[in-house]
């Protein structure tokens, strides 16, 4: 059954108290966290009791891949990422999206593909490499990653597509999701409106349907072919001036999910049998038939 999810940095930077509330409202089955400075998405205890509380069970861990998050967990990205594995066990969450390294992290690249095998196989948790995109300076589009930004060049087990990344690459999501096959074990809800060549210069994350990546297509083939992964929103509300007007984001985010990730019962569903008026005059005539 697929599980739709609200990742923490659809309200950042609310904290995830007020994470957890939202996405209860909204009408979500479970929250992804993003690990960042806030000492509660790093507190195991903290994040269980607010599970439980809002009865969201934490879907995901976001590692701390980000500029801001530098300094969280050290500066070490292999300490980082191994923190990560640890909490998502400790909350009972299956799944920790990971960004592939920085091209100039060079000794982590080397042995990224590896320590995330190493990781997933010790904890007991799928450890998926997010898909990137390029980055672009001075007209010309640099390699920011390594291995790189394309996880389908990786040799690695399990992968996040992220569907505002997918618009900004210029990568086809459909054909992303159908290269990766079983591969693809968690899903980032969202959209983006065009590529980084074509002008767009900012990681876009709008919601379902208001880019121009085929999300509701992506969504019913996974439906159909009873993917069993999570689909969390990642989507921005920062343009919301109310948090009615966010929760409305949210709750038109989570209705697109469930609408394009419903399987149609009468689909799977023999015909039902009919008899015929004729059948059941020969049956009168002849009783005992069938027996």
């Amino acid at each position: 059954m697929i599980r739709i999810g609200m990742s923490t940095t659809c309200v950042y930077p609310l904290e995830p108290e007020q994470a957890f509330r939202i996405a209860k409202d909204a009408g979500f089955d479970g929250v992804e966290i993003m690990v960042t400075q806030e000492a509660t998405t790093q507190d195991p205890a903290a994040l269980i009791e607010m599970s439980e509380r809002y009865e969201l069970p934490i879907l995901s861990i976001h590692a701390p891949v980000l500029l801001l998050t530098h300094f969280v967990w050290g500066r070490d990205p292999r300490v980082k990422l191994a923190r990560t594995a640890e909490l998502a066990k400790s909350v009972g969450a299956d799944s920790v999206v990971v960004h592939p390294p920085f091209r100039w992290q060079a000794s982590y690249a080397l042995e990224f593909l590896s320590i995330v095998r190493t990781l997933s196989e010790e904890h007991g948790v799928a450890i998926a490499v997010e898909n990137m995109f390029p980055w672009r300076a001075a007209g010309r589009n640099m390699k920011a990653y390594a291995p790189g930004w394309d996880p389908r060049q990786m040799d690695c087990d399990a992968v996040t597509l992220d569907f505002s990344h997918a618009a900004l690459s210029g990568t086809d999501s459909m054909q992303l999701a159908t290269d990766l096959g079983e591969r693809l074990r968690h899903v980032h809800l969202c959209d983006g409106s065009g590529a980084i060549g074509e002008g767009q210069i900012f990681d876009e994350h709008l919601l379902p349907g208001k880019g121009r990546e085929p999300v509701a297509e992506v969504l019913r083939m996974l439906a159909d072919q009873g993917w069993d992964g999570s689909i969390v929103a990642e989507v921005n509300t920062r343009k919301a001036k109310t948090e009615a007007e966010r929760l409305e984001m949210l709750r038109e985010t989570v209705a697109f999910a469930r609408e394009h990730t419903a399987v149609e019962a009468d689909a799977a569903a023999p015909e039902p049998h009919h008899e015929s008026p004729l059948r059941r005059v020969i049956d009168a005539i002849i009783p005992g038939r069938h027996s």
